[in-house]
C-alpha cells in the first residue's frame, strides 16, 4: 500500500492532484497517479496556462477551431472543456465506487468574475451544462460576492469547489451558504457534494515576510506556523458547523459534508519540511490537493497520522501570539484573497493573449 492509499485508509483524507495536462491523460500518467491512489484533480487557470502554452498535444484541436473561426477564449473553453471531460471518464469508476465522496474534476469560472454574482451563477451553471458529468465540481471563488453565487448553485443541485479561502470568518459563511443552499433545494441531496478550498502556503508566505520586518525574537519565533494553525482552526470550525440538529434535518434527506480542502499546499520556503503542509494537516472528511512533486515527497517520506485537530489550543496559542507582535490577519487574509484574484485574473489574460499570438501565426504561415 502506498502511503497516498494509506492516507485515505487510514485517516480518512483524499489526496488530490493539483494539475491537469492532457499528455497525462493521454498518455497514462494520470491514470498512474490514480492506481498510486490520487482520488480527484483540481485545474484552475495558471494551470492551464502551463499546460496549452507548453505542449503541442493540443495544437490539432486548437487548428481546428482556429480554422472554425472561433474566438481565443472560446479555444480555451473549448479545449479546457475536452480536459475535463476526459479527466471525469477516467475518475468516474472511483466516483461510483465511493458512492459519490471522491472521483471529481474541478473547472474554474473565469476569473474575471470573482466580483460578479450574476455572472458567476450563470457561467457556473452554464459549465454545469456543457459537462454534464456528476463527478464534476466548478469552481467558484470564496470572495463576497461568490457567497450568494455558491448558495443559489449549491440550491439548484449543483456540485461545487469553493477556491481561495483564507480567512476563519469567510470560511464560515461558505459553511452558511452551502448549508442554506442545501435547504433550498427542494429534492433529495444526495447528488449535491461540494469542497471549500483553504489556501495554505500562502498564507505563511506572506505572514513571514511581515514577521521578518518586524524582526524581534518573539516574532522570528512564530515564522511557518500561522498558516498550519489557520488551517486547524478551520478543521475545527468544520467540526462545530458539521454538526447538531440542522445538520442532522440535511443529513436525513440525503446531505454530504462540504469537506475541507487544503490547497497551496507544496511549501514556498525551501528550509520549511517538502511535506510540511501534508502531514500538519491530516484528519477524516478531508481532502488534500497537492502538485505532483508533493505527491511525491509525501509517498516517499510523509507521516500517516490524524494530526489536523491534534493540538487545537496550539493552534489558537499561535494566532493570539501573532496578534500580539502585530500581525493583523483580517488585512493579511484580505490582501492574499485580492492577490489571489489578480493572480488567477493575470494568469488567464496571459493564455488568452498567447493562444490570439498563436492563432496570429498560424495565420500567417498560412
Amino acid at each position: 500500500m502506498t502511503n497516498l492509499q494509506d492516507l485515505y485508509t487510514t485517516c480518512g483524507q483524499s489526496p488530490w492532484l493539483d494539475n491537469l495536462r492532457r499528455d497525462w491523460i493521454e498518455n497514462g500518467e494520470l491514470a498512474a497517479w490514480i492506481e498510486r491512489g490520487v482520488r480527484g484533480i483540481t485545474s484552475n487557470p495558471s494551470i492551464f496556462q502551463k499546460a496549452m502554452t507548453g505542449q503541442a498535444v493540443y495544437d490539432d484541436q486548437f487548428k481546428e477551431l482556429i480554422a472554425s473561426g472561433a474566438s481565443a477564449e472560446d479555444i480555451f473553453w473549448d479545449m479546457a472543456v475536452t480536459d475535463i471531460e476526459s479527466a471525469t471518464a477516467l475518475l468516474r469508476p472511483l466516483y461510483d465506487e465511493s458512492e459519490g465522496l471522491d472521483g471529481f474534476v474541478s473547472i474554474e469560472v473565469a476569473p474575471s468574475l470573482a466580483r460578479d454574482t450574476a455572472g458567476t451563477i450563470t457561467s457556473a451553471m452554464d459549465l454545469h451544462a456543457r459537462i454534464a458529468e456528476p463527478n464534476l465540481y466548478v469552481k467558484i471563488p470564496g470572495t463576497a460576492e461568490g457567497i450568494p453565487a455558491i448558495r443559489e448553485v449549491i440550491g439548484a443541485g449543483k456540485s461545487v469547489n469553493v477556491t481561495l479561502l483564507f480567512s476563519l470568518a469567510r470560511y464560515g459563511e461558505v459553511i452558511e451558504a452551502y448549508l442554506s443552499g442545501l435547504e433550498a433545494h427542494a429534492g433529495p441531496l444526495d447528488a449535491i457534494s461540494s469542497v471549500a478550498s483553504f489556501f495554505v502556503s500562502r498564507v505563511d508566505a506572506e505572514i513571514d515576510k511581515r514577521l521578518d520586518a518586524i524582526g524581534t525574537p518573539e516574532a522570528l519565533a512564530l515564522r511557518g506556523k500561522a498558516a498550519v494553525a489557520n488551517a486547524q482552526l478551520a478543521y475545527e470550525l468544520f467540526l462545530e458547523r458539521f454538526s447538531g440538529e440542522r445538520w442532522d434535518a440535511l443529513v436525513a434527506r440525503g446531505a454530504k459534508v462540504q469537506r475541507p480542502l487544503w490547497a497551496s499546499t507544496s511549501t514556498k520556503n525551501p528550509s520549511y519540511p517538502k511535506t510540511l503542509y501534508v502531514d500538519t494537516l491530516i484528519a477524516p472528511n478531508t481532502v488534500n490537493t497537492m502538485p505532483e512533486a508533493t505527491l511525491e515527497a509525501f509517498d516517499a517520506e510523509g507521516t500517516v497520522a490524524r494530526t489536523a485537530d491534534a493540538d487545537l489550543p496550539g493552534a489558537r496559542r499561535v494566532l493570539a501570539e501573532l496578534a500580539t507582535v502585530g500581525i493583523d490577519m483580517d488585512d493579511v487574509t484580505a490582501q492574499l484573497e485580492d492577490e489571489g484574484v489578480a493572480a488567477f485574473e493575470k494568469s488567464f489574460d496571459e493564455l488568452i493573449s498567447s493562444l490570439q499570438a498563436k492563432a496570429s501565426d498560424l495565420a500567417s504561415d498560412g
